[in-house]
């Protein structure tokens, strides 16, 4: 598996792009990182930006497109056309940064596109904006344009809240180069089962990126990989293994009173054992009892894979 981490953990006390890039550098089993557009790019340009890239070999995975103040009313299914026309530019802006930093894909999460009170959104007018931004961002180059979802936080009701409703954008938009990016604190928050997602995805080629970190469910915690929902962590990874997912995973977890650092180690220390039980266990006969249907057969899987 291939890994990537939050920066942002590491720009807490001096908040400087260079020393945070440095830092992870330093960290065995973590290539790559995502930068956010435009908040990374305002103290040094893209060619700076990738310079320190190569001095600390790391590799771009992904620009998370990052929407701020004047995007409070929406993004793309903003009532005011200027700034819904603003937000498509910015992320035109990022595929072309992206593009420089030889970076894989953008992430789109749409955090104001939603509404907090009975009345306020016209649905189906702001549904058709946000699919016609897509197709508009899409159709501007060949660089993947991923949709992450999340049911709430910064509205109280998200437009694209769900793996269901980012289905639906997905058949609508219809791009090849047009998937969805899932986060595991996200999908608790929705109720969801990590792993149905993954593999529904996996199976048909639109899991363009995957987003690691555990929480309680009510919010978006950002705990450590495998801190408190150990068992459907472990599942995701039997499918991201089974599917060959070839993409990144992404720590989005958020060290408060941690060290970053260390935080990020652990993650990866995690991923590795749970990656090692996978593979001592055998993936295949674990697909067996899959297919048993069988509870007892499972929490014996469990123990046996404890045990071991």
């Amino acid at each position: 598996m291939k890994y990537a981490t939050r920066i942002n953990s590491f720009m807490r006390a001096n908040k400087d792009l260079k020393m945070a890039i440095t830092e992870i550098g330093k960290i065995r089993g973590v290539d790559y990182i995502d930068l956010n557009y435009p908040e990374h790019f305002q103290d040094y340009s893209i060619k700076e930006v990738l310079v320190m890239l190569e001095e600390n070999d790391l590799k771009c995975n992904a620009i998370n497109l990052r929407f701020r103040d004047e995007f409070l009313n929406g993004e793309f299914g903003n009532a005011n056309i200027e700034i819904s026309s603003k937000a498509i530019m910015l992320c035109k802006e990022a595929v072309d940064t992206c593009k420089l930093l030889n970076g894989s894909q953008i992430i789109i999460w749409l955090g104001f596109d939603g509404f907090d009170y009975s009345f306020q959104m016209s649905y189906n007018k702001v549904w058709v904006q946000v699919v016609e931004a897509f197709k508009e961002i899409c159709n501007y180059s060949s660089i993947p344009v991923s949709v992450e979802y999340k049911p709430y936080e910064e509205r109280v009701h998200c437009l694209i809240d769900s793996f269901g409703v980012s289905m639906l954008i997905l058949k609508e938009v219809d791009k090849e180069n047009f998937g969805i990016t899932l986060d595991f604190c996200h999908m608790l928050m929705k109720k969801e089962n990590p792993a149905f997602a993954v593999s529904w995805l996996l199976k048909r080629n639109k899991l363009f990126n995957m987003h690691l970190n555990d929480g309680e469910g009510s919010t978006d915690d950002g705990l450590m990989v495998g801190s408190v929902h150990f068992w459907k962590t472990l599942e995701v990874f039997y499918y991201l293994k089974k599917y060959d997912f070839n993409g990144v995973i992404y720590f989005d977890t958020f060290p408060k009173r941690e060290q970053a650092k260390g935080e990020c180690e652990a993650n990866v220390a995690m991923c590795h054992q749970i990656d090692k039980m996978i593979s001592q266990f055998g993936i295949e006969k674990m697909g067996q009892i899959i297919e048993t249907n069988d509870a007892v057969s499972v929490v014996n899987m469990f123990v046996a894979m404890l045990q071991k």
